[in-house]
């Protein structure tokens, strides 16, 4: 009878869950101000596109070593490891949440011996074995909104985890490309001085035959051993980049190094695409959109503490005096049956809790608008800067040619005694100044080229996300 009754009982509060509403505001995306296009790729048409591996963004520069080192990043990068353990706790919550859609059930034991106070009934022994059940019935849908609150929680957090990976691979590679510029600056600054040794001889064979002064020895001596203090000064920035890619691929930087090798690298003609696919295309706004969502289930949350939580309990059980004929249907003891619990007065509580979760709710969207507008920002900046280097570059290599050549005749003017030294050092000081700006300048468009495809979520879309 008692079963029977449970039955029902459980059948009749299922129906009620199962017909009632969740309250709280359904959630929909928030709109978004977007762009027809980028400013800064119109009429600016890149020739050959070069399309962007989603797994594997950086094979783009087809570099073994860069590919062998970003593959290290997913691997041992401890900040990874620390995004990557907040996405399972974040999992973890939404397990937690689910949990109450089902019965908490409990189990107890217990052996007493009494005394009930009658000096000549004397003591007895009480011997208990029970089960219980609890169950809170979602009829206001509080349980379905924390849940959704949960879920898209976790999302935002599986988009962290893919913004800290871009990022981290993104700063591997701009340090990456950086070194090899500063190989290839050691390298100019070498030659430069094998180059200056030779006018050191010039001048000091021209001041022993008493065709020039002993002063122009010394200038070109001088400009030698600057341009030699230069070549090692690089080292300094070279062994910190080292030292940060060491970090970046998590090992320490005393067992890590990097050989000496020279720049083979192209900059890649990137496709910038249109601007709303950078709405699917980038973890960070798709992190702020779930954490909207996050709010907007939170309010649910809040408004369903107006009602009343409707909890069922049930609980079966043995009381009896002796182990050996405790479980017998005449010690049985039982109980089922609702619960109606609700706040009469709180002083405002509730209310101030949904304003609260509403002005939450306000504030992501704001976050997730402002996210959006930054990622517009930083794509235009790296395509303005993409395509003024570019140019800048092709003005450049124009310089630097000029510049050698000026630097070869006014060496020759000097030998044939038609110029002071003076001449010659300064030609040879642009010269050495426009091959360096020429590779500063390269360096700009690897590290711009970088930042560009991490404004583009390198690859990732919101596809992506877990749909737990």
């Amino acid at each position: 009878m008692a079963v029977t009754n449970l039955r029902r009982t459980l059948a009749s509060l299922a129906l009620v869950a199962m017909s009632g509403c969740t309250v709280g505001p359904d959630y929909h995306r928030p709109e978004v101000e977007t762009p027809p296009a980028f400013k800064e790729a119109d009429g600016w048409r890149v020739a050959a596109p070069q399309e962007v591996s989603r797994e594997r963004w950086w094979s783009i520069y087809d570099d073994p070593l860069l590919d062998a080192l970003e593959q290290q990043v997913e691997i041992s990068n401890q900040n990874l490891k620390a995004a990557e353990a907040a996405y399972r706790q974040a999992t973890a919550f939404v397990g937690e949440a689910r949990a109450a859609y089902y019965p908490t059930v409990t189990g107890s034991t217990s052996a007493l011996r009494a005394n009930a106070g009658n000096a000549g009934a004397g003591s007895r022994s009480v011997l208990s074995l029970s089960t219980g059940a609890s169950w809170e019935i979602d009829v206001w849908g509080k349980i379905r909104r924390s849940v959704e609150s949960e879920v898209a929680g976790a999302q935002a957090s599986a988009a962290d985890l893919a913004a800290a990976r871009l990022s981290a691979q993104s700063l591997l590679a701009a340090d990456y490309f950086q070194l090899r510029i500063d190989d290839e600056l050691e390298r100019l600054l070498n030659e430069t001085a094998e180059a200056y040794t030779l006018s050191v001889t010039i001048a000091t064979n021209r001041y022993k035959a008493g065709t020039a002064a002993k002063s122009d020895v010394a200038a070109a001596q001088t400009q030698l051993e600057s341009t030699r203090a230069q070549a090692i000064a690089v080292g300094v920035q070279r062994a910190q980049l080292e030292h940060a890619i060491a970090v970046l691929i998590g090992k320490p930087p005393s067992q890590f190094s990097i050989a000496r090798a020279p720049l083979e690298i192209e900059v890649p003609n990137l496709p910038p695409g249109l601007p709303s696919a950078l709405l699917e295309r980038r973890p960070d706004i798709a992190s702020a959109e779930r954490r909207v969502a996050t709010a907007n289930a939170q309010i649910g949350v809040a408004v369903a503490a107006y009602y009343p939580d409707i909890t069922l309990t049930a609980s079966y059980g043995f009381v009896g005096s002796a182990l050996d004929n405790l479980i017998r249907a005449s010690n049985a003891v039982w109980s089922v049956g609702p619960q109606l619990a609700g706040t009469i007065f709180d002083g405002g509580l509730r209310g101030a809790e949904v304003a609260a979760a509403r002005a939450g709710y306000d504030q992501s969207v704001a976050t997730y608008r402002q996210t959006v507008l930054t990622s517009f920002q930083q794509t235009e900046d790296q395509l303005a800067a993409l395509r003024i280097l570019a140019e800048q570059a092709e003005v450049q290599d124009r310089a630097v040619v000029a510049a050698r050549e000026s630097e070869a005749l006014t060496l020759n003017q000097y030998k044939a005694g038609t110029v002071a030294y003076t001449a010659v050092i300064v030609a040879q000081a642009q010269a050495l100044q426009n091959r360096e700006t020429s590779l500063n300048i390269l360096q700009n468009r690897l590290v711009a080229s970088v930042s560009l495809i991490q404004a583009l979520g390198g690859g990732w879309t919101a596809s992506e996300l877990p749909a737990l």
